[in-house]
């Protein structure tokens, strides 16, 4: 993969003291009372990471999840989602696999995120910072090729037109070929922005991004005996050429900054984005049979238009009052989101069956039957205030409140009856931290927050008539903590977290009617580091326990007592790179994951696995560089993640990437 190396002070490290976006100030991650984990930009490029998994990877209480081979998604302490996905703190919400040829950072912030985000956030967010035009001038280009045909490049340039004008270019391209077969995927991005000083205060950044990204959609391998079955990494079950997915994403950005004086900050947020995304599958729908040796295969074809308009403003004031200090924040927001979902089954020419010893369907298939057609209008309207209250040296305290307004007109435009109806949400999502410092790099912390799930879902697509008078699902995150500013370059932190899930739907005791009970619980530990042991030696880390558990029935085969799905008891990752001077680096890094169930029936394992990547840095001379990254260094076989019992993807075997990147 190819590597953009940013100027700055940020290129430098990896950990990161401070963010605007957790508590909307800009506040020092020691003095946030939340688990938040910030993958930089350094690490991304040291690391070559290209997606929300391979962040994901070093990010303790997250594990990555199958997504049905066409989108991102993400367990965030045991609660599943594609939806939580932000960028500048704006809902970027639709299913896609994004890139980060374009951000400067990934901020992963764990337990219920409400009062912050809005809606869901139920067990954790992903932010994305974008890379913004600055007045520094930058040059930079890279060019990547590596194993399974891979071949990338990216360029990232910008300049100050004036005194008060700065304009910064982004782009890249990627095609690329798979260790799976049949498997590919070719995307673009362009991102040109510009920063505006209207003023001696105000400041006005505006972007346009368009991304297109094409692939096969890749569902993995069927199970056999509760394992995953033991077939070649490069086997396709189904039909790759029958699996296509793609998204076209077409987003405007308006950003504007105000500073009043006297303590007074405004900031207004704007995102206008279009998504056109669709996916086919043909994959293993069933275990495979231990008597016949064969599978069955299933087959649909789903597509989803929106577009997402987000307005935030936020007023930022501080405050003493005697030797109390307040930073109060009160903020709106307005939001609307036009969906168009239709999901067509798929109609098999043939038996849709294959026998393991040759698991391509090779029989026709057609799509003519629509299984689910929407439309939904979904409109939010959110206050919020929140302050934060300096007490002495030692003590402060986080106290926050939001109200939201979420309606949905929905459309179901296949039901013969109630197809059509509106649906009203109001949910208060409070928010509280209590911060001491025994020494000023020393914060320990306590806190509670509280999210909301509308019925409609996390893809606003769900709701029915039976279920759009159940009050949406709770989520109460209780959460201590520790966080130590070890030296100006290096931090640790750790937590201890209990998230319960609540106002889950079950069938209830009469056939045809449903009732609420308390659905999950998840508690576990998670410890981080990142930055600088030595001026040479840099590392970032992590280790999470977590124990999650339905406490209730909510089906026949998903018992109370039953661990949930895509969560590994104990996780354990360890990335360290060496510098020997200036013109040399190696780098190696571990990656643990313990065994865990792909669903709720607890019916199938995917066992644990340890995984070694490495990689080497060397200077060619002050314009040029070269970049080495092998992943799974020593071949290990093993199954990375899984989106049911029968749809598990396995890991890649060794590859190589090799990057040139020129700075001008």
């Amino acid at each position: 993969m190819a590597v953009v190396e940013v100027q700055g002070a940020a290129a430098d490290r990896y950990v990161e003291k401070a963010s605007a976006t957790v508590m909307k100030t800009d506040t020092l991650l020691r003095d946030t009372p939340q688990s938040v984990t910030v993958i930089t930009r350094k690490l991304i490029d040291d690391q070559a990471m290209q997606s929300i998994a391979d962040a994901i990877r070093y990010v303790p209480g997250i594990v990555t999840a199958q997504g049905e081979g066409n989108r991102d998604a993400a367990v965030f302490r045991g609660n599943s989602s594609t939806s939580d996905f932000f960028i500048d703190g704006l809902r970027d919400d639709v299913q896609y696999y994004r890139d980060f040829y374009n951000i400067d950072s990934i901020e992963a912030i764990k337990g219920a995120n409400a009062m912050i985000f809005g809606r869901g956030g139920s067990g954790g967010v992903i932010n994305r910072v974008s890379k913004q035009a600055r007045r520094a001038p930058l040059s930079n280009a890279t060019v990547g090729v590596g194993s399974y045909g891979h071949k990338r490049a990216t360029v990232d340039v910008g300049r100050a037109v004036g005194a008060d004008l700065a304009l910064r270019l982004n782009a890249m391209a990627e095609r690329s070929d798979s260790y799976r077969d049949g498997v590919m995927v070719e995307r673009h991005g362009i991102n040109p922005t510009m920063t505006l000083r209207a003023g001696k205060n105000t400041e006005v950044s505006l972007g346009y991004e368009y991304f297109r990204d094409d692939r096969i959609a890749d569902r993995g391998m069927p199970s056999f005996n509760g394992r995953p079955y033991d077939a070649d990494e490069s086997t396709f079950f189904g039909n790759a050429e029958l699996s296509p997915t793609g998204v076209r994403v077409h987003a405007v950005s308006a950003y504007l900054e105000h500073d009043f004086g006297n303590g007074f900050m405004l900031r207004n947020r704007t995102r206008l984005a279009d998504y056109d995304k669709f996916y086919q599958n043909v994959y293993a729908n069933s275990p495979v049979n231990a008597g016949t040796g064969r599978l069955a295969v299933g087959a649909y074809y789903d597509a989803t238009e929106r577009t997402n308009l987000f307005n935030q403003t936020d007023l930022s004031y501080t405050v003493a009052t005697g030797s109390v200090t307040h930073r109060l924040v009160g903020g709106v927001e307005f939001g609307r989101q036009e969906t168009d979902n239709i999901r067509r089954a798929g109609v098999f020419a043939a038996n849709p069956s294959v026998p393991v010893s040759n698991p391509t369907y090779t029989g026709g298939v057609s799509f003519p039957t629509a299984t689910v057609s929407n439309y939904s209008a979904a409109n939010v309207a959110s206050v919020y205030v929140q302050d934060q209250i300096i007490f002495s040296p030692q003590w402060q305290a986080v106290a926050g409140l939001r109200y939201d307004r979420f309606s949905v007109d929905f459309n179901n435009r296949l039901a013969t009856t109630n197809g059509s109806f509106e649906v009203v949400d109001t949910p208060v999502s409070p928010r509280f931290g209590l911060i001491y410092k025994p020494v000023e790099a020393v914060s320990l912390y306590t806190s509670f927050s509280r999210a909301y799930v509308p019925r409609a879902g996390d893809q606003l697509t769900s709701l029915t008539a039976s279920n759009r008078a159940f009050d949406p699902e709770k989520f109460d995150n209780v959460e201590v903590g520790v966080k130590w500013d070890v030296t100006p370059v290096l931090s640790a932190s750790a937590a201890l977290y209990r998230l319960d899930r609540s106002n889950v739907v079950v069938p209830g005791a009469v056939a045809g009617t449903s009732m609420l009970v308390d659905g999950q619980r998840s508690k576990g530990v998670e410890l981080d580091i990142a930055g600088q042991l030595t001026p040479a030696l840099s590392i970032m880390g992590g280790y999470a326990y977590q124990d999650a558990t339905l406490t209730a029935d909510q089906s026949p085969t998903a018992r109370a007592g039953a661990r949930l799905a895509m969560v590994p008891k104990h996780t354990f990752s360890l990335w360290n790179r060496y510098n020997f001077g200036d013109d040399l680096g190696v780098a190696l890094g571990v990656v643990y994951r313990d065994s865990l169930y792909t669903s709720t029936s607890n019916a199938v394992t995917l066992p644990s696995f340890t995984r070694i990547d490495g990689a080497v840095y060397y200077r060619l001379s002050k314009q040029y560089r070269l970049q080495l990254n092998v992943e799974n260094l020593f071949d290990k076989k093993y199954w990375a993640s899984a989106h049911n019992d029968n749809n598990i993807t396995p890991g890649a075997p060794r590859s190589v990437k090799l990057s040139l990147l020129a700075s001008f």
